[in-house]
């Protein structure tokens, strides 16, 4: 076999495990379970069910602070951020690093595959 030819076996073999653009590399199985351990005493999934925190049904695409019915502190409100996987990781990772002055209780989710896992959950959540 021509190298050329290996060469483009090796890339057509390893395709199916890149992420789909707009896709978290995380597992939302995982990250269904970590979400429920980790955030779901303060947040819910369902649409307009804002508990201690915001709803996070669709929040994936979403800018910071926009929830209705929510009382958001206001540097959240003033953020300016929108929620892309990399705005969630690094929220998620540092939260008053990242949005200084929120009321995030959460002191951050250092392990980067399970925030991915979340991540990748909460982009189901539509």
């Amino acid at each position: 076999m021509r190298p050329g030819l290996i060469m483009a076996a090796v890339i057509m073999a390893a395709v199916p495990l890149l992420p789909v653009a707009g896709q978290a590399a995380g597992d939302a199985e995982a990250g269904k379970t970590a979400f429920g351990r980790r955030c779901g005493v303060c947040h819910a999934v369902a649409e307009g069910q804002n508990k201690v925190g915001p709803s996070l049904h669709g929040v994936v695409g979403r800018p910071a602070g926009q929830v209705a019915n929510f009382n958001y502190s206001p540097a959240m409100k003033g953020s300016g951020k929108t929620w892309d996987e990399a705005a969630l990781s690094a929220y998620l990772d540092d939260p008053k690093a990242y949005v200084p002055g929120n009321r995030m209780i959460l002191a951050g989710i250092k392990d980067e595959a399970e925030r991915q896992n979340i991540i990748a959950y909460l982009e189901t959540q539509k």
